[in-house]
């Protein structure tokens, strides 16, 4: 059974080499690695912090829409959790 889901990505940009785009196809290859299929992508940009977290200061903000089945949700995150460029990561289930 496949379902919808919105994935926010923050990256941290601090140390990278490379472009922003060439990050945000990376991180997409990974959820199709996983088994999902992307739909959209949509930057959102670079946000402040409400506050210094783990000595950032702000991060880029990076929606994902994609389908795929429920279990792919604990396979991406896992995957994503070994990336030094993803700082947090949020799922939902879109109807």
């Amino acid at each position: 059974m496949s379902r919808k889901y919105q994935g926010l990505i923050v990256l941290n940009t601090k140390s990278l080499e490379g472009s922003v785009d060439d990050l945000v196809s990376a991180i997409s290859k990974d959820f199709a690695a996983e088994g999902a299929t992307v739909e959209k992508i949509t930057q959102l940009g670079r946000r402040e912090f409400a506050y210094n977290a783990r000595h950032l200061a702000s991060g880029h903000y990076v929606n994902y829409y994609f389908q795929g089945a429920p279990e792919v949700i604990t396979k991406i995150q896992s995957r994503l959790s070994l990336n030094d460029h993803v700082h947090l990561q949020h799922f939902q289930r879109i109807a």
